[in-house]
């Protein structure tokens, strides 16, 4: 059953038998630092810095230096999934809806619930890894709700808001 676990994990994950045994069970702790052999000759130098606190979606921004380079990653604290409302994804048969096209965050929403709007109006900004990528309604209507506010960190494929 051992074997069919880990089987299981390497399919759903990766393999992850290059860790030490209390580095997969436990974590590292801040200021930690490990050496990971990930192939002959290759080796990453891992330590982990910090987690942020939460943000409104439960996500958390947690920061490491990998080779010396520092990194940041915003990941879902599975901890606190209970807590937070999970994201509705956008119906790709739906022409109304308008779903994110990266994984990233919310800079500037540039409507409201009822604006006009024709095709072209700017609608949203999405940042990722420091690059923005506007929005644009691609039909004219009016906006329906809206779901993201500044701030909030998307996956690609959420539903953003609708166009009715």
């Amino acid at each position: 059953q051992v074997f069919k676990d880990f089987a299981r994990h390497v399919v759903a994950h990766v393999d992850t038998s290059m860790l030490s045994t209390p580095t997969f069970l436990y974590g590292l702790q801040p200021g930690e630092e490990i050496a990971v052999d990930i192939e002959k000759g290759k080796t990453l130098i891992i330590k982990f810095l910090s987690v942020g606190e939460p943000h409104e979606d439960g996500a958390r921004l947690v920061t490491f230096e990998l080779n010396g380079h520092p990194r940041s990653v915003t990941i879902t604290d599975r901890s606190l999934a209970g807590n937070f409302p999970t994201a509705v994804k956008a119906d790709p048969a739906n022409p109304d809806h308008i779903g994110a096209t990266m994984p990233g965050m919310v800079v500037k929403v540039h409507v409201e619930e009822g604006t006009e709007v024709s095709k072209g109006h700017k609608l949203l900004v999405l940042e990722a890894m420091k690059m923005e990528t506007t929005i644009y309604a691609e039909k004219a209507g009016k906006v329906g709700q809206v779901l993201v506010k500044p701030g909030n960190q998307v996956e690609t494929g959420d539903l953003l808001l609708s166009i009715g």
